[in-house]
């Protein structure tokens, strides 16, 4: 019996950013499966496709926003509905990986979150996961299943090479860990490169000192590039460090806008003139200020979800370059 069964990608989303999943269907031209997800009195969360998915390529996304646990627990019921409608295929799309900080023990009798959840993504059905700059790269090493790694570098070059001048440009890296693709924007961009040195307090979350700059920076325009930005601490601290050291104009970009407080407050008395981040995560009016703008991934995964379907190369969207 010979079959004539077309592949059929479908895309669904669970409730926490809902706008974005909206301009990734746009992108790609197909409509948003309704995925039905509601609570019960207790807080227990169910869902249920609008339509049968049987044999098709379902790509279920989520973002870990805040409350993440709420977030993950939603996104691991939906591909579990998705395993047991028959689906042929479960992508995780996380523009916003969860936990990724807990990617490693820094001290003894601590979890390595990050990996847990990889855990319960397979667990619950997942056959291949799809997210935008990972904190490290270990993580991909987390996963057992293929794992599509983007980065939302052409989105933030674009912007720097239509409203900045590479001639005075800086690129400054916050910390090291960040080096490797702080300099990669700064070849990209055909510009110089430096350092923010900085130290942790043992023990204390969310606290980091900045210790002084590697790098020429004064009368330049310096731009601070980092994966995310949680309190604003670091990012802050650099900046107050790069105007003490003589700096001209200074820029955040940064991919995940978590803004925790006092996230907001702190880079809007900053000395920053703009804020730039993706809408990897949504940003509501009480997390928006007057140095802020927001740039769109959307295409990026996009392009993405299309070269899975199609069985292309995804790395070749970037040019072999959205490794960390």
């Amino acid at each position: 019996m010979e079959s004539l069964a077309k592949r059929r990608l479908v895309l669904t989303t669970g409730r926490c950013h809902p706008e974005l999943a909206r301009d990734i269907a746009a992108k790609l031209g197909v409509e948003l499966t309704e995925a039905n997800v509601r609570e019960f009195a207790n807080g227990e969360i169910h869902c249920r496709f609008d339509e049968s998915i049987r044999g098709a390529h379902v790509f279920i996304m989520q973002t870990h926003s805040s409350p993440v646990n709420d977030a993950v627990m939603e996104q691991l019921i939906m591909i579990d509905a998705a395993k047991r409608a028959s689906a042929k295929s479960i992508t995780a799309v996380i523009p916003n990986y969860g936990y990724a900080r807990q990617d490693r023990k820094s001290a003894g009798r601590e979890p390595i979150t990050a990996k847990l959840i990889a855990d319960m993504l397979q667990t619950a059905g997942a056959t291949r996961v799809l997210s935008v700059d990972f904190h490290s790269g270990q993580i991909q090493g987390f996963f057992d299943i293929p794992v599509d790694h983007l980065v939302a570098a052409p989105v933030l070059e674009e912007y720097l090479k239509e409203n900045a001048d590479p001639r005075n440009l800086v690129v400054v890296a916050p910390d090291a860990g960040r080096v490797k693709v702080a300099e990669r924007y700064a070849q990209h961009l055909g510009c110089d490169l430096a350092l923010v040195h900085k130290t942790r307090p043992k023990g204390q979350a969310n606290v980091s000192e900045a210790r002084h700059i590697v790098g020429e920076v004064a009368g330049r325009h310096c731009v601070l590039i980092d994966d995310m930005i949680d309190t604003a601490g670091t990012i802050v601290a650099a900046c107050d460090l790069l105007k003490a050291n003589g700096a001209g104009d200074i820029w955040v970009m940064a991919t995940h806008a978590v803004f925790s407080p006092p996230a907001v407050e702190r880079l809007f008395n900053a000395p920053v003139s703009r804020v730039v981040v993706t809408d990897t995560l949504p940003l509501g009016p009480e997390r928006r200020f007057e140095k802020l703008e927001v740039l769109s991934v959307a295409n990026i995964v996009a392009n993405a979800i299309a070269a899975i379907f199609e069985d292309n190369s995804v790395s070749d969207i970037f040019g072999g370059e959205n490794l960390l």
